[in-house]
């Protein structure tokens, strides 16, 4: 009578363990120095007050170029020192439905994608607080090309 209970909490255990294993390398970790993305209806009032211009990283989910910009471009020291002087960092989804309100039409973030021209992940756009857009790239950027990206912007805007 003990033995098949004992049997039956070894395995438990055991499963428990492999749960307890699993979900704990599916959790994201948290990625250290990484930006502190901003809303875009938030991101556009903060630029019309500061004039800074707006960086928005367009992802999608399963895009593993855009984890790798995310993971290793974004938070590197150099890339941060030209985001936080200068830009407003915000993240879109360009497969979500979730509603944004940009220049006072709300869309989905599916169609602000589409809207400024997405064609491949990720996408990144750089634009003033009125909407105008400054430059555009598609595709996965290491640190170096995604810092002269911005500072090319900034020069193009001046």
């Amino acid at each position: 009578m003990k033995r098949p209970l004992i049997i039956t909490g070894v395995i438990a255990l055991f499963i428990g363990i492999f749960v307890y294993n699993a979900f704990m390398q599916v959790t994201p970790e948290e990625i250290e120095n990484a930006p502190e993305w901003v809303p875009i209806e938030e991101a556009m009032e903060l630029a019309a007050v500061d004039d800074r211009l707006l960086l928005i990283d367009i992802f999608e989910v399963g895009c593993q170029f855009c984890r790798a910009m995310n993971r290793d471009v974004y938070p590197a020291p150099s890339t941060r020192s030209v985001l936080d002087r200068a830009f407003h960092p915000v993240k879109i989804n360009g497969n979500s439905d979730n509603l944004i309100t940009f220049l006072g039409e709300e869309m989905t973030e599916q169609e602000f994608a589409n809207k400024m021209g997405l064609t491949a992940f990720p996408f990144t756009v750089i634009m003033d607080a009125e909407g105008n857009v400054i430059d555009r790239r598609r595709g996965y950027m290491d640190v170096q090309a995604l810092t002269r990206f911005m500072r090319n912007a900034l020069e193009k805007r001046s």
